[in-house]
């Protein structure tokens, strides 16, 4: 299997390389890069830097996850539940987090915030139709295929 090459730009001198914490991990972390503490009030959103920049190969996107230790014990995830990142985009990695809890929570420079996972993408050509084939939901919306 081949591997897909992700490069990689320090756009801060300080900022954490990607780390995968162990063989099996998906996903790698990314640090915050902040000169002090930040805290983020309850429901309150902030753009956090990791003074990193990627190049990614066409044909795959980085998508930027919450790490489950901080949703569950703090409240902290990401604004946009997932964020992707496409390969033509070389700015500087943001991460949007947002308190969900009713305290506070203060990030520490060089904290973990979110885990980035590469993927490959599959670009569809689009067809226009008059029709779509019928299935058993159908038009079905949100809970129509029944409760947990």
């Amino acid at each position: 299997m081949k591997c897909v090459e992700l490069k990689i730009k320090k756009v801060n001198i300080k900022a954490k390389l990607p780390e995968f914490k162990t063989l099996g991990s998906a996903g790698c972390d990314l640090c915050a890069i902040l000169e002090n503490d930040t805290i983020i009030h309850p429901f309150e959103r902030k753009l956090i830097p990791t003074g990193l920049s990627i190049e990614i190969p066409i044909g795959y996107e980085a998508q930027i996850r919450p790490r489950s230790g901080l949703s569950l014990k703090h409240g902290i995830t990401l604004v946009n539940a997932v964020g992707t990142i496409d390969s033509d985009y070389r700015g500087e990695i943001l991460v949007p987090l947002i308190n969900l809890s009713n305290e506070s929570y203060t990030i520490k420079p060089y904290e973990r915030i979110c885990q980035m996972i590469i993927n490959k993408i599959e670009t569809p050509k689009i067809i226009i139709v008059n029709e779509l084939n019928e299935t058993l939901r159908n038009s079905g919306g949100f809970g129509s295929t029944g409760m947990v």
